[in-house]
Formats: C-alpha cells, sequence, structure tokens
C-alpha cells in the first residue's frame, strides 16, 4: 500500500505562485510514476503533470504547461508541483497519484493510489 499526502494548497490572487507537496509512504518502491491531477467544481478530473521517479521525464497539460513545473525528491520520496502565473481557471481540488506501471500518460484510470487532494483557489 502507499499513502498520499498532499499539502501546500490555499487561496491566491491571480498572477501568485503557489507551491504542492505531495509525500508518499509506504510501498514507495512499488510505483514508478507520480503525477497531479485536479478537478474543478462541476467538471470531470483532468491530468495536470507527471514525473518518473527514475530519470525523472515529465509530462504536461497543454493548459499549464510553461507556468506549472513539476519536481521528485527521491531522497524524501516528494513530488511538488510548483505554480507560477495563476489564473482564476487553475482553481480546482488539486490530487497527488501514483502508478505502479511505468507506462502510464495522462488517464487516470492508470494510477493507482490517490491523496486526499488540496483545494487551490485562485481569485480574479
Amino acid at each position: 500500500q502507499v499513502k498520499l499526502v498532499e499539502s501546500g494548497g490555499g487561496l491566491v490572487q491571480a498572477g501568485d505562485s503557489l507551491r504542492l507537496s505531495c509525500a508518499a509512504s509506504g510501498r514507495t518502491f512499488s510505483t514508478h510514476v507520480m503525477g497531479w491531477f485536479r478537478q474543478a467544481p462541476g467538471k470531470e478530473r483532468e491530468f495536470v503533470a507527471l514525473i518518473r521517479w527514475s530519470g525523472g521525464s515529465t509530462r504536461y497539460a497543454d493548459s499549464v504547461k510553461g507556468r506549472f513545473t513539476i519536481s521528485r525528491d527521491n531522497s524524501k520520496n516528494t513530488v511538488y508541483l510548483q505554480m507560477n502565473g495563476l489564473k482564476p481557471e487553475d482553481t480546482a481540488v488539486y490530487y497527488c497519484a501514483a502508478a505502479s506501471s511505468a507506462v502510464v500518460t495522462g488517464n487516470s484510470y492508470e494510477y493507482d493510489y490517490w491523496g486526499h487532494g488540496a483545494q487551490v483557489t485562485v481569485s480574479s
């Protein structure tokens, strides 16, 4: 089992920055990819970014490319999402997820473990 705990959410103004953290514990060695997803009220959960524990390759949704940066600290089993230039449309609950498979993309069903989410609210 893998436990994921997000932190760092909050209320900010448009243009501000925020950094989310996701601390993983348990059988973290069984996971290969970490991802961030978000879900706005009344909308489907959508992919934001992913990173591989080994090698650190990343992938981003077009909507956040150039503004968000995903990174990881293997020694701390922690993944980060640095969000710059935040917009009101970035308002959502942000979820951290872990995948056991090394072959994953941006589909939520590919991920086996999920955190409880962190609220990010961006005011205009």
